[in-house]
């Protein structure tokens, strides 16, 4: 919260908005949320869905147009081209002001000064949330305006690459060469930074590419590395999982604690993120596992004995699921 209050993300509610009528004021319940794998950062979530009086932000806010690109096309590009780089905007719903006269929608209480001993009193967010409705479409609209003013200097490639190959704050490309994957980290980065948003984090099949830009401009994984030597640990973005090493897409699997049950079929199948359909061979012996369970106990067969979600499976559902998970 103190990054927030830093920032100016958020601020102190001016004592004449205090004064404003309770009608014109909404106060956004948050909460920290902490990675599993990341036990030593928290993020802080508004809840905008939260209700009272049957009423919700986001139930009032318009969320605006859908203006999200095909994630199957961004990662069929992404693999179009020899040299492949992706990147990431740093803090993109923050990086957009909220219009004065709206930010006492975005009330919420926190301690003075950002201290706990001290009394709790009235905030506001002054930029656009995650979580709430309209900020996905505010934000590309931000991005694309930026690139589409900027096309004249630094090029159709880059105002193309923000408007065809973002997902949000996301962007993945692919090109011929080092240079071209270069020239259009640099001036994306550029143009960008004309509205103030850095793009960052970037990480590239190509150690060329990759040592063309500052360290402090690479993936945090990697920034410590020497990149001739040291193996690069895999990267995530858009669901997927990047070996840079072998330059191919790979999945993590998590079988511990996942009991032999319908409910615990289904969540390992779930567990994989597969937009591209290449892990479709190994997960269709537990879908048809799961179908056959489905059609079996909606045609009455198994009545007297029904298998409910934490039921253990019969042995002759588990050879085929042991079977189906090693080929």
């Amino acid at each position: 919260m103190g990054k927030r209050l830093e920032s100016r993300h958020a601020e102190v509610v001016p004592e004449n908005d205090l004064r404003k009528p309770q009608a014109n004021t909404w106060y956004l319940p948050h909460f920290g949320v902490y990675h599993p794998k990341k036990r030593n950062q928290i993020r802080v979530v508004f809840d905008s869905s939260s209700v009272c009086e049957g009423i919700s932000l986001n139930q009032q806010l318009l969320t605006g147009p859908d203006q999200m690109n095909s994630f199957l096309g961004i990662l069929m590009r992404f693999r179009q081209e020899r040299i492949a780089v992706m990147a990431d905007i740093e803090q993109m719903f923050h990086s957009f002001h909220v219009t004065p006269a709206h930010r006492d929608f975005l009330r919420f209480f926190w301690y003075k000064n950002n201290d706990p001993a001290k009394n709790i009193i009235k905030y506001r967010m002054g930029v656009h949330l995650f979580g709430n409705g309209p900020s996905p479409a505010v934000a590309t609209f931000g991005l694309r305006k930026t690139a589409e003013d900027n096309k004249g200097v630094f090029g159709l490639t880059c105002r193309n690459f923000v408007f065809n190959d973002f997902y949000v704050d996301d962007g993945l490309q692919s090109v011929a060469t080092s240079e071209e994957a270069i020239s259009l980290l640099r001036n994306t980065q550029a143009m960008l930074a004309t509205a103030k948003l850095r793009l960052h984090k970037v990480v590239s099949n190509d150690i060329d590419v990759m040592q063309a830009l500052p360290v402090e401009d690479r993936a945090k994984a990697l920034q410590c590395l020497d990149l001739q030597q040291d193996p690069i640990p895999v990267q995530r973005s858009l669901g997927v999982y990047w070996d840079i090493h072998s330059d191919t897409f790979t999945y993590k699997v998590d079988l511990q604690d996942k009991p032999f049950t319908r409910r615990g079929i289904l969540s390992t199948v779930n567990s994989l993120y597969d937009l591209l359909g290449f892990v479709a061979p190994v997960i269709i012996e537990g879908k048809s596992i799961l179908q056959q369970l489905t059609l079996t106990t909606k045609a009455g067969e198994m009545d007297a004995n029904c298998i409910g979600w934490d039921d253990q499976l019969p042995n002759q559902f588990k050879d085929r699921w042991n079977s189906g998970g090693t080929s």
